[in-house]
């Protein structure tokens, strides 16, 4: 018991401290990407964080496998390379009996895994999606900041205003620059408007609309002097209509109680990308474990490379059976079971590779011996 509490002990907070750092590097990447996208208007500055927390699950659920696989690697690759599996394997720790000690803290990560693959990460991105949906309903004048040129529409729009009033309602120093574009999809120039100030209408009906005061209008094309100059004092520019959709297509989005009501192919394979996890868990701690023994005088990250690569295939392949299944490439019923099959051949046969070459030098040796 006491060398299990130090095993599982020792694969824990490696587990962790890998985890900790790849989860900061990803969401980091994610995060300046979000923050590109509110810099540009097309988010909300405001929900940045919200995001990141709706995310969250779904990147843990792919990091925890990885960060248990490496926490073995390390963990035991240091107890190798300071002679303690030595002494254990002297007193009778065989790789085996080191394997069922390793899978009891495994079953704790995939017990984690299933929990988030199953249901935070489905709760997460149906709340993301959803904010999507909120933040593409919201007029283009709800995400602008005082002071700084957004392209909006598709950058067909800039907008420019010097001053904003706290509800975003009134508006000072406006210039808007939008390209005008026939029903052919031919280009018609721009239409620049300049206005002293301005401010948004919500009419009984729903509609709303900008209405800006003291300007010009100027149209015309760049390069050409054929432009029209429009003096006027109130000008009304009808924004769209909000459309807020609680409508859920994407199937990441989906709860696991509905995936198991569709018969659907996409359905079908969504559900067994969710169940793949878990099970992920316990084929990298079969290949983690044999690949952790070095040999002190090699180092401890002697196999390190070959076992990240060796992992990344795993993850490859799942990930392209899991579109080839949605084609209809791969037969309903193989699904992606194949992959985890192949991997748990390689992950035995790496566990008893081993023991068997030992057994078959040390027959060598006595036949040697017997002829000597």
């Amino acid at each position: 018991m006491i060398v299990f509490r130090y095993l599982s002990r020792e694969v824990l907070l490696t587990l962790s401290a890998v985890s900790a750092v790849l989860l900061v590097i990803i969401m980091s990447g994610r995060f300046i990407k979000y923050l590109a996208q509110a810099a540009s208007g097309a988010l909300d500055p405001g929900s940045l964080f919200l995001i990141m927390g709706f995310r969250l699950p779904g990147f843990l659920q792919l990091i925890l496998p990885l960060g248990l696989f490496l926490g073995i690697l390390l963990a035991y690759g240091r107890l190798y390379l300071e002679s303690e599996m030595t002494v254990l394997s002297a007193t009778g720790m065989s790789q085996q009996r080191l394997l069922g000690m390793t899978m009891v803290p495994a079953a704790l990560v995939a017990l984690i895994v299933a929990w988030l693959s199953l249901s935070l990460a489905p709760q997460g991105a149906n709340q993301f999606q959803l904010l999507l949906n909120k933040q593409d309903a919201m007029t283009e004048f709800d995400t602008l900041v005082p002071g700084r040129f957004q392209a909006l529409r598709d950058g067909t729009r800039v907008t420019y205003t010097e001053k904003l009033s706290d509800d975003r309602t009134n508006l000072a120093g406006v210039f808007i620059s939008e390209k005008r574009v026939s029903a052919d999809k031919k280009d018609r120039g721009i239409s620049v408007l300049v206005a002293e100030k301005g401010r948004q209408e919500v009419q009984e009906d729903g509609n709303r609309y900008l209405i800006l005061e003291n300007g010009y209008r100027y149209d015309g094309n760049p390069g050409q002097a054929d432009y029209r100059a429009i003096k006027y004092d109130t000008y009304g520019v009808l924004l769209p209509k909000p459309d807020v959709s609680d409508e859920v297509t994407d199937r990441d989005a989906m709860s696991t109680r509905t995936l198991l009501g569709n018969d659907d192919l996409r359905s079908r394979t969504e559900l067994q990308w969710r169940l793949s996890l878990p099970l992920l868990v316990f084929i990298v701690t079969l290949m983690a474990v044999p690949l952790s023994r070095v040999n002190p005088r090699q180092g401890r990250f002697l196999k390190l490379l070959p076992a990240i690569l060796l992992y990344m295939a795993y993850l490859s392949i799942l990930i392209a059976a899991r579109g080839a299944l949605e084609k209809g490439k791969i037969p309903p019923a193989l699904g992606l079971w194949w992959v985890h099959g192949i991997f748990l051949a390689i992950g035995l046969g790496l566990l008893y590779w081993e023991p068997w070459r030992l057994k078959m030098a040390s027959r060598r040796s006595v036949l040697e011996v017997a002829r000597g």
